[in-house]
């Protein structure tokens, strides 16, 4: 994995947490866009950082359109 991924994985990682204590009426919709991420994808490099990026805009895209 390289910091491209990290990076974008503690971005993911934030705005869950975002949603969870400022959004809890969003929770729901994290079930239908969550993409699984195993150990076992971590390590062989299975989910890439198109993945990364579309899920972290995917929640942006969450947040943003419910407060607005």
């Amino acid at each position: 994995m390289n910091s491209t991924d990290n990076k974008l994985l503690s971005e993911i990682t934030s705005l869950t947490r975002k949603i969870e204590d400022n959004y809890p009426e969003l929770q729901k919709y994290l079930d239908e866009n969550r993409i699984t991420i195993s150990s076992q994808n971590l390590n062989t490099s299975r989910i890439n950082t198109d993945e990364l990026l579309n899920y972290k805009n995917t929640l942006k895209t969450l947040i943003d359109k419910y407060k607005n």
